[in-house]
């Protein structure tokens, strides 16, 4: 009597063995994958905003302002007329968002 009541009951017990693991991909997604492509899309966008005279930080931590926007990188003025390019990547959404007296939203 009791081995009977420990097997497991036919019909049904397939979706419940897949339920955990679903539950793990759906917390999964919400609580790391949207979050981030959230992120990716506010970056985009804050980027395609600067301009010219607008300041930035790179995310190597180098402070200027934009001289020059091209198609995918920036000139920037890091001080006493000296000036390097920087891939757009390279700006650091945060902090540049700082340093141009912006709040930061987390």
């Amino acid at each position: 009597m009791i081995t009977t009541l420990l097997q497991a009951t036919p019909g049904g017990s397939g979706l419940m063995s897949f339920l955990p693991m679903i539950l793990i991909v759906v917390v999964f997604y919400f609580f790391m994958i949207r979050p981030q492509m959230k992120k990716q899309k506010d970056h985009k966008k804050y980027i395609e905003e600067l301009g010219v005279n607008s300041k930035i930080v790179t995310t190597a931590g180098i402070h200027g302002r934009i001289v020059e926007v091209s198609e995918t990188t920036f000139l920037v003025d890091v001080g006493s007329g000296v000036k390097i390019r920087f891939d757009k990547s390279a700006v650091a959404l945060d902090a540049s968002k700082a340093a141009n007296g912006e709040t930061v939203k987390k």
